[in-house]
């Protein structure tokens, strides 16, 4: 039996959000900003990185592991590339401001690039396009995490779902908006079908021992997801290509903990007996359109592209193909309307926030 929803605001939640960064000593600035990051991802429907997260969040600043107000620098530079320092401070407030270095040097040479290290986990990875597409900017990031998934013909976890995303603006239609993860599934999915306990499609995990299963159980148990594509046959050696890809840029340029090392977001994961570098790393690129064509021109042409693929002939018991963005898009567009659906769960994780911080949680 599913969970009872309610409905919030998107205003109530990045105010209670920011409330509890606040808590923690961290700025009023930083603190919005990282609500904001956090509500974005629920109003666009991807409920598994917003305010679903911030109980992990709270437990992390409360003992310490993260540091509320982080002295964020970049320790190398060149003109359209820099390394960043995040001081282990909150992802949320990290990443954007690297995001934005990324922007203001692809304003300045054309195209910018910035590297991540001593980080946290910093959301969704769709936010940061997102803010590309304000300045109309081509805008790319990625980052690494935990360790979860298997590579190809390995039977345990050594690298994270290492999500890329990427935005094109368009013209007269919605942008195309790409943000995946490189293993085969989410892990919020397998969480679902732990609580409905049913089944899972083979290969989306394997057991402890290599094993394909479709007993969601066994990867509590110490079995790991695998990569996009799953096995050889399906392609998998693609999706570990890409997972690999994030683990290097994100990580290996940075000097962040890279692979089976990367530190756990929450408390219950395996700490890793070694560090290779600081914090987990990110990843963050804009490009300035013009600098390649007349940037009305790519915009026309990215409306044609989707018009033209929006025509396709549907499969058999389908409406035809989705442009990457669509669902996301339709979610925000009802939830700014009608509020924010949240599991009872999510809503009692919050309300323990509210009785040990003495936050007023509640109204909708």
């Amino acid at each position: 039996m599913d969970e009872p929803l309610s409905l919030f605001t998107a205003a109530y939640l990045r105010d209670f959000a920011t409330a509890v960064f606040k808590h923690f000593g961290v700025c009023k600035a930083d603190a919005e900003l990282a609500a904001d990051v956090l509500v974005k991802s629920d109003l666009r429907g991807v409920d598994s990185h917003g305010v679903a997260r911030l109980h992990t969040y709270f437990e992390m600043l409360e003992l310490g592991r993260i540091n509320p107000k982080p002295n964020i620098k970049i320790v190398r530079e060149k003109t359209s590339v820099a390394s960043v320092d995040g001081d282990n401070g909150l992802g949320l407030v990290v990443a954007p401001k690297a995001n934005e270095i990324a922007m203001v040097k692809a304003e300045q040479h054309g195209s910018g690039w910035v590297s991540v290290c001593n980080t946290n986990h910093f959301g969704f990875a769709g936010y940061y396009p997102l803010m590309a597409l304000e300045r109309d900017l081509i805008g790319w990031a990625m980052t690494n995490s935990t360790k979860l998934v298997a590579p190809l013909w390995g039977a345990e976890r050594m690298l994270g779902t290492n999500p890329i995303a990427i935005a094109f603006p368009g013209y007269q239609e919605p942008p195309i908006v790409i943000d995946m993860a490189t293993s085969a599934v989410a892990y919020g999915k397998i969480e679902i079908a732990l609580r409905k306990n049913e089944n899972i499609p083979t290969g989306w995990i394997i057991d402890r021992d290599g094993n394909d299963t479709n007993n969601p159980q066994d990867m509590l148990a110490g079995g790991a997801q695998l990569p996009l594509g799953s096995q050889k046959e399906m392609g998998g050696h693609k999706g570990y290509g890409l997972a690999s890809m994030v683990d290097i840029l994100c990580c290996v340029l940075s000097g962040a903990n890279w692979g089976p090392f990367a530190p756990p977001f929450a408390l219950r994961q395996e700490i890793p007996e070694r560090q290779v570098g600081k914090g987990i790393g990110h990843f963050f690129g804009a490009l300035q359109i013009d600098g390649f064509i007349d940037k009305d021109e790519f915009k026309k042409q990215i409306d044609e592209w989707i018009r033209v693929f929006r025509s396709t002939k549907p499969a058999p018991g389908t409406h035809g193909p989705l442009i990457p963005g669509d669902p996301e898009r339709e979610a925000e567009t009802i939830r700014s309307k009608e509020g924010i659906p949240l599991l009872k769960a999510v809503v009692d994780d919050l309300l323990d926030i509210s009785r040990k911080t003495g936050i007023p949680f509640g109204a909708k």
